[in-house]
């Protein structure tokens, strides 16, 4: 996924690694190092890299658990946790899908933060118990600093960090409208994300100061995914409201499972229809399974007239089909997650409406954004 390398499950969750994490990993091992080395200089060079490799595995565990914090309430909800990924910029808990109310989607964000200053609690609370001194205590005061910053720079209210999911679910409480709250909390996100580039290249063109480099990463990485997001709240506010049917290509290729083989290459294909791939359909209109046009080639022509198209026809599994009334949300999260560009249709009683394209979703967004003529 996007280059990930999996490297277990935590608590049945897949966990991966980006690979931009090595890079974080070595510079933060080499950097502690180096300030361990001059803090202590009895410290051997070898002896130094280790508790530096030591201290960065630590904080990525750090980021881990907060991570967990929110999968862990976001579960208690009964939402999937599909991944948490490690990447340069720290930990991402990927969920199946939004919380049903904004106190619960409050629960989710405000997880991780919490996690992380009781996490700087404990560490504080260990080093001064145990009166713990020279490099123990130098390692002890950094998990404590930067769990403490962690959780500090995530309540930042502006998406996509824990700040800006928290705002959205206060907005969301306020307007009633989840969508709503995406967008504030996005704007807001762009906000700080413009701050931080400005405090990156600011120093940088007067002074020649790039000690503020990081800003500047972390400030397009917070004006890309705040205006991500807000785009996507947009289209999730546009399809409000439809289902699958609303989205049904028209025409779509069907065909009866009754129909000659002969009739079927007359009628569909020789007629001059584009499709490759036709639904088939029994007597009451139900969805039976579909037929390729390449599936003719496995049968000898001159036995077209007697073959019927539902003896050649192939099933179709009821993962792929979407029921008439399911939202279209939903229809796309399906969409993208079985790689499918198109899905059937059907009624409850498993009659058949027609195809849904992922043209056709782009075409119904389109439609309604376009202003209605006067």
């Amino acid at each position: 996924m996007n280059g990930t390398i999996r490297v277990g499950n935590l608590f049945g969750i897949p966990f991966y690694i980006h690979p931009s994490w090595f890079l974080v990993l070595g510079l933060v091992t080499w950097s502690y190092s180096n300030g361990l080395a001059a803090q202590f200089p009895q410290l051997s060079t070898g002896l130094a890299l280790l508790l530096g490799l030591m201290t960065a595995l630590m904080l990525f565990a750090s980021v881990v658990a907060h991570e967990l914090g929110h999968s862990f309430v976001a579960m208690g909800q009964g939402i999937d946790v599909k991944s948490i990924t490690l990447f340069i910029f720290g930990g991402l808990a990927s969920l199946e899908k939004e919380s049903k109310t904004p106190g619960e989607a409050f629960w989710v964000a405000i997880a991780g933060p919490l996690v992380s200053l009781l996490l700087c609690g404990i560490v504080t609370a260990i080093g001064v118990t145990t009166t713990a001194s020279g490099p123990l205590a130098a390692i002890l005061g950094v998990l404590a600093s930067v769990n403490l910053a962690l959780a500090l720079f995530n309540l930042i209210p502006g998406l996509p960090l824990d700040g800006g999911n928290i705002l959205k679910a206060i907005v969301w409480k306020v307007t009633g409208n989840p969508y709503k709250g995406v967008t504030f909390a996005s704007r807001v996100g762009q906000i700080f994300g413009w701050v931080a580039i400005l405090s990156g290249i600011v120093p940088l063109v007067l002074f020649g100061n790039a000690d503020n480099f990081w800003n500047l990463l972390i400030g397009f990485f917070l004006l890309q995914n705040a205006g991500n997001a807000a785009q996507f709240a947009r289209v999730q506010e546009k399809l409000t409201g439809l289902t699958a049917e609303d989205a049904v290509t028209h025409d779509s290729p069907i065909v009866s499972g009754n129909l000659s083989l002969r009739e079927f290459a007359d009628e569909r294909v020789i007629s001059g229809q584009n499709w490759h791939r036709f639904l088939v359909t029994d007597d009451d209109g139900q969805l039976v399974g579909a037929i390729a046009v390449d599936n003719l080639r496995n049968v000898p022509t001159a036995l077209w007239s007697e073959t019927q198209v539902k003896e050649v026809m192939r099933p179709i599994p009821e993962s792929t089909t979407v029921q008439s009334d399911q939202p279209l949300l939903e229809v796309i999260q399906l969409l993208e997650e079985q790689k499918l560009s198109v899905l059937p249709v059907i009624r409850e009683n498993g009659v058949l409406v027609g195809i849904l394209e992922k043209a056709a979703i782009i075409q119904l967004l389109q439609s309604r954004t376009q202003p209605n003529p006067a």
